[in-house]
């Protein structure tokens, strides 16, 4: 009995975080714009106290800034952010690659290719949202297998903070299918046990969905994008 307010309280919390990211990822809610607590206090019924908590907990995926006294805005996705956080992305996912190369046995390769069948078909449906958990899967399969807590540890937290950018740029047209191309390539450097290819292949992916995304966030400001040295890395 005592459980139901607890778990209510975290249905709840879960709602106004799934209402904000959706506005965010929409465009409903630009980049700047004020969260208004009073609003969301009066659309789900409840104080402000669990707004505050999603708060925090958006702010730490990448999707607000909490400015003392002024409240909740939607943070600004900026370029050198990207291209901070996918160089130490591909450092620390490509070292995990290389160790799991190692270590993945038949049957964690044969899981691997059985998410990534998945994520094919979420990929040809166009649905996001579910191809972004399968695909936290897939990643943390591999970076599990590479026995190493601390790295495992490491890069949940970044990519924790970074969800917003990740989820941006899966959503960009084609990033998906790219996506399933590379995993595919990287299975068989798994198969292989080749640490060298598997490292290479993360880093590179890593590399074009920061790209792809800088592309996307440079469009959005109006400015003129050069696609052909991209498209050049790209071979799928």
């Amino acid at each position: 009995m005592k459980s139901r307010p607890i778990e209510r309280h975290q249905t709840l919390r879960e709602k106004i975080l799934e209402t904000i990211r959706e506005a965010i990822l929409s465009g409903a809610l630009k980049p700047g714009e004020k969260v208004a607590e009073p609003e969301l206090a009066e659309r789900f019924g409840i104080s402000r106290t669990p707004i505050r908590e999603a708060f925090r907990q958006l702010e730490s995926e990448g999707y607000l800034t909490v400015i003392p006294r002024k409240g909740a805005v939607v943070a600004e996705l900026s370029e050198r952010e990207v291209e901070e956080f996918y160089a130490i992305k591909s450092v620390l996912e490509g070292y995990a690659a290389r160790m799991a190369a190692e270590n993945l046995t038949e049957k964690d390769i044969e899981r691997l290719e059985g998410i990534n069948e998945r994520l094919e078909q979420f990929a040809v449906s166009g649905d996001v949202k579910t191809f972004f958990k399968v695909h936290n899967e897939f990643h943390d399969l591999f970076i599990k297998a590479a026995g190493n807590e601390k790295l495992h540890e490491l890069i949940n937290q970044l990519v924790r903070k970074f969800t917003r950018s990740r989820l941006t740029s899966l959503s960009i047209e084609g990033r998906m299918h790219i996506s399933v191309e590379e995993h595919k390539k990287l299975i068989e450097a798994f198969r292989k046990h080749d640490g060298d290819n598997a490292d290479y292949l993360v880093k590179r992916t890593a590399a074009i969905g920061g790209k792809l995304l800088i592309q996307s966030l440079a469009r959005k400001e109006g400015r003129k994008v050069e696609d052909s040295i991209l498209l050049q890395e790209i071979d799928i």
